[in-house]
């Protein structure tokens, strides 16, 4: 049989030219020479002109405005592979990963999405949700490649393009932040598989500087967007009465639930529960320690 063509590599990016630059110089040295696209959210850097520059065999799709995560939906459009692996500005693929990525998509059709071993930092410690996905708490479906999730993290993760166009890609409204858990819990709901593959690596470099309260804020507020749009409305009022108790006493909390308020409209209008046996893995990962 023929070897499966490696996935496509969409980077988002915004304002981290310098580093997006490096991450380049990595992704195109690997052997199986993906094609790669990079959807600039708007940079005041030159990020866009600085690509074409340095790196011409990178596709670059230039946005007016900050999409965040949306971005990804932009390059996942764009590219005509079957596969797409995301990458973000400070995250990239290991030798042979994107390879050994689509052979298992080839062998599980029912796979959607394979999040990776994420190893951070020249220390390449394991990543925290790496750790919680490889424990298994959803077990292992004998037709998925390792431990069945419900979240991933979205800078090493690798997706059948036609599973995540499907069922709308990631949310343009969460921005970054918490933004996998909706897409996660839709492409299940949609019946698809999402597995944790150790033999998959990426390695993450996070940078300093960005501010972790926006970052916070936006968590806080897409956690309770979530909640609103898929769970059922017990657990959506608790979540929100939580909210409302964190929200007493931490200004940023309170800043948050104004934020989600704000979109509760576009939520109720969008709101769709999960099917029971997607609800009951997710009540699941949350009691699991």
């Amino acid at each position: 049989m023929p070897t499966p063509a490696p996935p496509s590599v969409v980077i988002a990016t915004r304002d981290r030219r310098d580093q997006l630059l490096m991450v380049l110089d990595r992704l195109t040295a690997l052997a199986e020479q993906p094609a790669v696209v990079v959807v600039d959210n708007a940079s005041r850097d030159g990020t866009p002109a600085a690509v074409r520059v340095s790196h011409p065999q990178v596709h670059v799709i230039e946005l007016r405005d900050n999409r965040g995560a949306g971005a990804r939906t932009v390059g996942a459009r764009h590219v005509d592979t079957p596969l797409v692996a995301f990458s973000d500005d400070d995250s990239w693929w290991a030798p042979g990963a994107l390879s050994a990525a689509a052979e298992l998509f080839d062998r599980f059709p029912r796979l959607a999405l394979v999040a990776a071993r994420t190893l951070v930092g020249d220390e390449q410690k394991l990543d925290a949700v790496s750790a919680s996905m490889a424990a298994a708490p959803l077990g292992q479906p004998a037709d998925l490649p390792g431990p069945s999730v419900l979240g991933f993290l979205a800078c090493s993760a690798v997706v059948r393009r036609r599973a995540f166009l499907d069922v709308g890609g990631f949310e343009r409204r969460f921005g970054i932040g918490s933004e996998e858990a909706l897409l996660a819990m839709d492409l299940a709901a949609a019946g698809w598989g999402l597995a944790y593959v150790a033999d998959i690596v990426a390695h993450h470099h996070p940078l300093a500087g960005r501010d972790p309260d926006v970052r916070r804020r936006r968590v806080l507020r897409n956690e309770l967007w979530t909640a609103w749009l898929r769970r059922p409305a017990a657990i959506a009022a608790a979540s929100t009465w939580e909210a409302v108790r964190e929200a007493a006493t931490d200004p940023l909390a309170r800043a948050a639930l104004a934020d989600a308020f704000g979109g509760l409209p576009w939520a109720l209008r969008n709101r769709r529960r999960l099917p029971a046996r997607v609800e009951r893995a997710v009540r699941c990962l949350e009691a699991s320690p």
